[in-house]
């Protein structure tokens, strides 16, 4: 029975998405979750799974046709069947057609974000359930395989670490959902994979081999990659922030290149016309700009050059690369690197970034700390660091300036109604890297329901598993507020960059012995020796003001000087 292909649904904002190129042509046999075709979103350039083995016995849609979600694409079915004639209903949105015909197809899709479970065990092959990619947070679309801890035909447990990913986030670990036998990778070390996206398969404790109808099929099980139609690069198969530039030269003026929404959209995001668009060279097939490229020529010298030149008519030749010297010690980005960086940019390009400092007499919680430090690790567990109390104090604050606690889209702005507190935390680097500690930042989830004793739990638990690669999606997800906290390495006070989508982020300076002049209710002065920190603030000028981020600042001042215990 012929099986109908849809259009996946890509995210909740996503309607409709344009046909890429077929990576099968009808008649092509076809194994389950292969790629037959890619497209492309606002949002994302993917590859579609077949969600059963057959035959391709029809392509509906065409390349470069732009298709509602849902919609049917293509139809997949036993060599010599016949498609059903789905020509006339293919320019309507399958949401009249899909269910009629096969109200499988929908929920077969592996593109869909939906739990690996409900997939069940596969209908032909026998691999057994599937493994997807993990949902890591609310604006996360896509995973990148850093290695596989287990490979095929390996036993393994339920919770078991199988596979490590990272995403623009967090490098974490992958739990097995369910006990048996590793039967099939799908996603390859170094390949980026879309949420929702197969990973792998586990079967029952016995090979999946016996199960096979077709005695060839396991041999072309044991290479899933190998007729991967796949010199093809795209935004799914190259970290993001690893840009293509130059790979192929393209003729400048063209008018007729075809570029993805994804791509018309970062052009339009960035104020690139189309005719700028024409000198970008493009390292997908045929030469097609993707999202990689379009990036790199954003942060590209040339690009620089051309936003900061003194007019418009200026014609400075673009730097060129630059230049290595023998000595040089040339170090590759790891992911969460590279990730970082790209946020880092994308936050000030996105907020009018202003930052106030304030000083704090922290004598009465440094005298606290030495007092009750013993009594609290024996009672509590977890040490008792100045951050607990700090972030208590911010929180308070917040309560009072709840517009700290919000985030911009377009001309709103999101009130949130939970203190979700991000932590920066230092992480080492991967084993034998040379590169320097990255950080991450795991979130405390309504930090307004805890006192300073539930935070200094929930920061030490936090820290430990980010430095130990053990944090879950949900742990570095959904943050409105961050402290960042330099003064632990002795800096006075820093100018931090804002941890998109918030609009504000505290700094600590380091905590020193001072001599100030203290004025009594009197009005005399006297000088005395005081532990004093600087405290500042990052915010997003376009909804925080200078007087309301000052008035916060002066009012977690509040809260610290007067802190009781």
């Amino acid at each position: 029975m012929a099986t109908n292909v849809v259009m996946p649904k890509m995210g909740e904002s996503i309607t409709e998405g344009t046909i890429l190129r077929w990576l099968k042509q009808p008649g092509d046999a076809i194994k389950k979750d292969e790629p037959i075709l890619e497209i492309s979103t606002d949002k994302v350039d993917t590859e579609v799974p077949a969600p059963v083995a057959g035959t391709l016995l029809q392509q509906v849609a065409q390349e470069k046709e732009t298709v509602a979600v849902g919609a049917l694409i293509a139809v997949i079915g036993e060599a010599g069947e016949t498609a059903q004639a789905p020509e006339q209903k293919a320019a309507s949105p399958a949401k009249e057609e899909a269910p009629k015909s096969e109200a499988k197809a929908p929920t077969e899709s592996k593109t869909e974000t939906k739990p690996a479970q409900e997939s069940a065990p596969a209908k032909s092959g026998g691999e057994g359930q599937a493994v997807v990619m993990p949902k890591m947070g609310e604006s996360i679309t896509e995973g990148t395989i850093l290695r596989w801890l287990k490979k095929e035909g390996d036993q393994v447990k339920k919770d078991e670490p199988i596979v490590e990913i990272s995403t623009d986030k967090v490098d974490t670990e992958v739990p097995s959902p369910f006990a048996g036998t590793l039967t099939k990778i799908s996603a390859q070390e170094k390949e980026t994979i879309a949420v929702g996206a197969t990973l792998g398969f586990i079967g029952g404790t016995r090979s999946a081999q016996p199960s096979e109808k077709q005695t060839e099929a396991p041999k072309a099980e044991k290479t899933p990659e190998a007729p991967k139609p796949a010199p093809v690069p795209s935004t799914l198969s190259v970290p993001a922030a690893q840009p293509v530039v130059g790979a192929t030269t393209i003729s400048k003026g063209s008018g007729n290149r075809f570029y993805s929404p994804l791509v018309r959209s970062i052009a339009k995001q960035e104020g690139i016309s189309t005719g700028e668009l024409d000198t970008i060279s493009g390292s997908g097939l045929g030469g097609r700009v993707n999202k990689n490229d379009i990036l790199g020529y954003i942060k590209s010298p040339r690009q620089i050059s051309q936003q900061s030149a003194p007019s418009p008519k200026a014609k400075t030749p673009p730097p060129g690369p630059a230049h290595v010297f023998e000595t040089d010690t040339i170090i590759p980005m790891d992911n969460i690197r590279q990730k970082t960086a790209e946020h880092m940019i994308f936050s000030k390009k996105t907020s009018a970034h202003v930052t106030s400092v304030t000083e704090v007499d922290m004598t009465g919680i440094v005298k606290f700390r030495e007092r009750n430090k013993d009594d609290f690790k024996r009672r509590e567990g977890v040490g008792l660091t100045y951050t607990p109390i700090m972030i208590e104090a911010m929180v308070k604050a917040i309560k009072d300036f709840p517009f700290i606690n919000s985030s911009v889209d377009g001309t709103n702005i999101h009130v949130k109604k939970d203190i979700n507190f991000g932590v920066a935390v230092s992480i080492p680097p991967a084993e034998a890297s040379p590169l320097p500690p990255a950080l991450i930042v795991p979130v405390i989830k309504k930090a307004q329901d805890l006192n300073y004793v539930g935070i200094a739990k929930a920061v030490a638990d936090l820290a430990a598993r980010a430095r130990t690669k053990k944090l879950k999606p949900d742990d570095i997800s959904g943050g409105t507020f961050t402290i960042t906290n330099p003064g632990m390495y002795g800096n006075l006070f820093g100018t931090p960059i804002i941890n998109q989508p918030q609009v504000a982020i505290m700094t600590t300076g380091a905590i020193v012995k001072r001599v100030i002049v203290i004025t009594d209710d009197e009005g005399n002065d006297t000088m005395a020796i005081r532990s004093m920190m600087y405290l500042g603030l990052s915010y997003d000028h376009r909804i925080i003001d200078g007087m309301y981020g000052v008035q916060f600042t002066e009012r977690v001042k509040y809260y610290l000087e007067n802190f009781e215990g």
